[in-house]
């Protein structure tokens, strides 16, 4: 996964100097106001590309009034410990002023641009002024096993409690920390699962590895008991557990992705060669397992690999039906994994191309993504989100191109981003996707298809055009594609007269093209058999985006050279109406309230 680049933003000439300056001493991109600044990236309005990079996860820094980033992203605020750092600093370098992302290194990253310009950040939460760090975020290769007992630990130490520091295992997350004149320690770092009070913040070195191994079809409740029997026979908490190692070819075990996942930690993947390669320290060899996957071992041998060289067991292999797990330690933290991560292809719909109208999921898995894969023009859509990504562009016409693309840099560990315009999955990459990946003869590497693959969803091309001019899906309705590259003609055709039988309002996905400009004709006297010569239709086109164009027209008046390959056509039921009001046309399709409201009582 990409690591998320620092945004800082000017305003001004004059803050771009200084945002230059904080820029080169954080490895961040400087952001400048269109016309305004020069910049490598350039915004034309303020809250809103605040709120974008801020809804991605991107650490914002702006070199303008507080006040600004404060509203931009007032409607986003949700939980702390997932908000990115917000930091807003003076015009003239006087102030640095940590606003948001505390739990997530706001503090820190105040300091280091404090550092660069000479002052003092006016840091605000209480634990970071009493102790210098947050007692709920430790540093890497620890973890609080209960953050739900950090406000009223904190709330000790500010009331004069105090703290003692140490632990059972080695030096503590903080070994310089202590605030002696109380009577208690309330911190304790050990790898076991004590019975910790609610005054008590338990802390756990992450210096155990897991290996897991399974057949097919493991059972995930069954690779679970075994884990945990793993576990409490060696006294460790699941705290303390850094990573889970597997063979490559386990990388789509379900079982094995499920406790991964319920200890919180990442996988991480290994070939046959790289396991074989730790024997001398293997415990349980089997010529078996050699014979069938290439390598002696799968459990010990991950576990060992990702625990390193000076790494030992501390269970060897456990078996169960369908499962093996074994368990090592390394000597210190764990903060760097070996092995390579389960690679993922995201299925990002990014909607028309108006960055408001892209979900804050969306942008986050784009920001996550190593590597950017799509036609160029909706890459280039993404704006600032795209700026200095790994990009591999693809031509109209070039979809099965671009998914086995997409596919197979995930099967080699990274984590890639499918940009499609509307929704991904609706006339777009994402059932090309799965449809590669059942496919036996698609010609995917084993790796490609063992990949995760997620759907981000996206505001499709008819909801966009119906929300701009009121409310036409508000009855039954339904899509259909006029292009007959896939789709052969005369299934085109049937599908569009049970439509206009059915009387659905009906969305028309590439209406024309340049070389196909009579299906659009053939399915209006198709439809004007159906329905009245009024009936509302909608052309819409480059939705979102400066170039936008809404035209109001009907079945009578619709004409195809008005149509191109960025229209959506959005034909009206014959119920559907449009009424002038003073502001404009509104069309909209009735659901039949007024029936019911006709039969209720008064």
């Amino acid at each position: 996964m990409a690591d998320v680049i620092p945004a800082i933003l000017a305003l001004t000439p004059g803050g771009a100097v200084l945002g230059a300056r904080i820029a080169a001493a954080l490895g961040g991109t400087l952001h400048g106001r269109a016309g305004r600044v020069d910049a490598p990236v350039c915004f034309a309005k303020a809250p809103d590309h605040i709120r974008d990079l801020f809804a991605a996860g991107v650490p914002v820094i702006g070199v303008c009034a507080a006040g600004i980033l404060i509203r931009a992203v007032a409607p986003l605020l949700a939980d702390k410990r997932d908000e990115p750092p917000v930091i807003a600093v003076a015009e003239d370098g006087s102030a640095v002023i940590p606003l948001l992302g505390g739990h997530r290194g706001a503090n820190a990253l105040a300091a280091r641009i404090g550092a660069v310009l000479g002052v003092r950040p006016a840091v605000t939460t209480a634990g970071e002024l009493a102790l210098g760090l947050a007692l709920d975020a430790p540093p890497a290769g620890w973890r609080l096993a209960n953050p739900e007992h950090a406000a009223s630990a904190m709330a000790d130490a500010l009331a004069g409690d105090g703290l003692v520091g140490g632990g059972l295992v080695g030096a503590g997350p903080w070994p310089d920390l202590a605030m002696p004149g109380g009577p208690r320690p309330w911190t304790l770092c050990t790898t076991t699962a004590p019975h910790a009070g609610a005054r008590t913040l338990v802390y756990h070195p992450q210096i155990f590895t897991l290996g897991l191994g399974a057949s097919r079809g493991c059972p995930e409740g069954e690779l679970a008991v075994l884990v945990d029997a793993a576990l409490a026979e060696a006294g460790v908490a699941p705290g303390a557990v850094a990573a889970v190692g597997t063979l490559d070819l386990k990388a789509d075990e379900g079982a094995i992705l499920a406790a991964a996942d319920r200890l919180g930690v990442p996988l991480r993947l290994f070939s046959a060669d790289r396991l074989a390669a730790e024997g001398p320290r293997i415990a349980s060899p089997s010529a078996i397992v050699a014979a069938e996957v290439g390598t002696p071992s799968v459990a010990e041998a991950a576990a060992l690999a990702l625990a390193g060289p000076d790494g030992a067991l501390v269970v060897a292999k456990r078996k169960s039906a369908h499962g093996t797990v074994a368990l090592a330690r390394a000597p210190a933290p764990v903060t760097e994994f070996a092995g390579r991560p389960r690679g993922q292809v995201a299925l990002v719909g990014i909607g028309p191309g108006q960055a408001a109208w892209r979900t804050p999921e969306a942008s986050r898995l784009i920001v996550q993504a190593d590597l950017l894969v799509g036609y160029g023009l909706y890459i280039d859509l993404l704006g600032p989100l795209a700026r200095g990504k790994a990009r591999a562009d693809f031509p109209l016409g070039g979809e099965e191109a671009r998914c086995r693309h997409a596919l197979e840099a995930a099967g080699e560990g990274a984590s890639v981003a499918l940009v499609c315009s509307g929704d991904a999955g609706i006339y777009a990459m994402g059932a090309l996707v799965y449809e590669l990946l059942d496919r036996a003869d698609s010609r995917l590497s084993d790796a490609a298809r063992r990949v995760g693959v997620i759907s981000a969803p996206g505001i499709s091309a008819l909801q966009a055009a119906a929300a701009r001019v009121g409310a036409p899906l508000g009855h039954d309705f339904c899509a259909i594609s006029l292009s007959d590259l896939l789709t052969p003609r005369v299934e085109i055709l049937r599908r569009l007269r049970a439509a206009a039988e059915g009387d659905f309002v009906i969305a028309l996905y590439n209406p024309v093209s340049r070389t196909r400009r009579t299906l659009l004709e053939e399915a209006r006297a198709i439809l004007a058999a159906h329905r009245p010569p009024d009936t509302p239709v909608i052309l819409a086109a480059s939705l979102g985006r400066a170039e936008e164009r809404i035209l109001h027209r009907t079945l009578a008046t619709l004409r195809v050279d008005e149509v191109d390959m960025l229209t959506l056509v959005l034909i009206g039921s014959s119920q559907t109406r449009a009424i002038a009001r003073g502001d404009g046309t509104v069309v909209y399709t009735p659901r039949g309230y007024a029936h019911k409201l006709a039969e209720a009582p008064i």
